[in-house]
């Protein structure tokens, strides 16, 4: 059923009403600091949040083992964050309505060179519509507009006649284990939204992602004897030119995929990080990159994977040093597929109506070429997933950004969408 009148306009100013405080608790996010492995003091901070507003906790950790062992589950490695997962659960007195999970993460990336920013990272300095600071995009103005939605209801004595349950996660950045650690621990819902930085757009579909490291030995020598070693970095050069041709062939299978076809480039090898040598005068004897690749829906972690490894021992074989030097391919982080948001879900349909309201145009949809938790809940709870937010700038780059007119307007929707998919009840009866 769709809202009465009054009551869209109740929520929207429920939300204006409430937007300093979001605002300000958005900087606080912003100004915690929350790499991989350093996110528990973050978590603590949405736990309280949550639980004061008298929500029933849950808290976990991760499960190694049960993670490893589902076919969603991406690589371990040493960095491997163990801070735990946060739910805070909202129960209705009467479940009439359609349940929903409230997703975010807090892990944020790198920060980067700090002279090449104009404030420093976790300033979360407000400059006209801007909130600058790392992971004030991507996501933390979508972890709180997730709690800020529903205190707008709450605001106006209403709330969900559904369960709901606010997920707080990590290792989005680095593995989506996180997610994937939820649905292990049995939540689910008849849908889930995520507020990622998605430029007030629905994802349609998205990449999958592969994280793998190559290593490259080579035969340290004195460089005044250059040519009796071998150098492992050069060696590594030249992986990368194979790599990129891989990059090259699956970037031209883009028109046998769905929602993929007009793309200019769907398909993004990223070399992240190069390691290697020991000392400026001797012939580096190792060299190990990082690399991230992007895959299509539908395509196996595995399949992919086992492509990756075949190229690097193909070219290997062809190359005079590395034929018998064979450079090892390790996966150690996201091993995720991609999925497709399939059109005509009533979940699809209430976000459009909530989007034309707060935001007053029709809601588009594209594709995006990152990794998105929204995979673990169209491929394994096989839910409506709805990954949908706020305008940004430069996430994971110098100075990134959010809009916080845009945040308010997404907010306005989310809590339309949570009224009209979840229906309403007074808070006392």
């Amino acid at each position: 059923m769709t809202l009465d009148p009054d009551l869209k306009s109740r929520i929207l100013q429920a939300v204006e009403d409430g937007f300093a405080e979001q605002v300000s608790f958005t900087q606080q996010l912003v100004q915690t600091p929350s790499q991989r492995g350093q996110e528990h003091a973050i978590q603590d901070l949405l736990f309280r949040g949550l639980q004061s507003r008298g929500y029933a906790m849950d808290r976990f950790k991760m499960d190694r083992a049960a993670i490893e062992a589902h076919p969603g589950g991406s690589k371990y490695s040493d960095d491997h964050s163990d801070a735990p997962i946060v739910v805070g659960i909202h129960r209705p007195r009467d479940e009439t309505g359609r349940s929903l999970i409230l997703q975010s993460h807090l892990d944020v990336v790198p920060e980067g060179l700090h002279d090449m920013w104009d404030d420093p990272p976790l300033s979360a300095k407000i400059d006209g519509d801007w909130m600058y600071g790392r992971g004030a995009g991507d996501m933390k103005a979508g972890a709180a507009a997730n709690i800020f939605a529903l205190d707008a209801l709450r605001r106006i004595g209403l709330q969900p006649a559904a369960t709901v349950y606010v997920q707080s996660v990590v290792e989005e950045e680095s593995t989506g284990n996180g997610a994937l650690q939820t649905f292990l621990q049995g939540y689910t819902a008849d849908a889930v939204f995520i507020p990622e930085p998605e430029e007030e757009m629905l994802v349609r579909t998205n990449t999958g992602v592969i994280w793998f490291q190559v290593q490259v030995r080579g035969v340290p020598v004195h460089v005044r004897e250059m040519g009796e070693g071998a150098n492992a970095i050069d060696a590594a050069t030249r992986v990368m030119t194979a790599l990129r041709e891989m990059e090259e062939d699956w970037n031209a299978e883009k028109g046998e995929h769905p929602h993929f076809e007009d793309e200019a480039h769907p398909i993004n090898l990223n070399i992240g990080k190069i390691e290697g040598g020991d000392w400026a005068s001797s012939v580096p004897s190792w060299c190990n990159i990082d690399c991230r690749v992007s895959i299509y829906p539908g395509r196996s972690a595995e399949d992919a994977a086992r492509e990756i490894t075949e190229r690097v021992k193909a070219f290997a074989q062809t190359d005079s040093f590395l034929s018998n030097n064979p450079p090892e391919v390790v996966f150690n982080g996201f091993h995720a597929e991609g999925y497709v948001l399939e059109p005509g879900s009533d979940a699809e349909a209430v976000l459009e109506r909530a989007h034309e309201s707060a935001i007053g145009a029709p809601l588009q949809s594209f594709m995006t070429a990152g990794y998105l938790d929204t995979r673990v809940y169209a491929l394994y709870n096989k839910i409506p997933a709805l990954c949908y937010g706020p305008k940004s700038r430069n996430i994971h780059g110098i100075n990134e950004s959010v809009s916080l007119s845009s945040v308010k307007k997404i907010t306005q929707a989310m809590a339309l969408f949570i009224a009209e998919w979840c229906g309403t009840e007074d808070i006392t009866p």
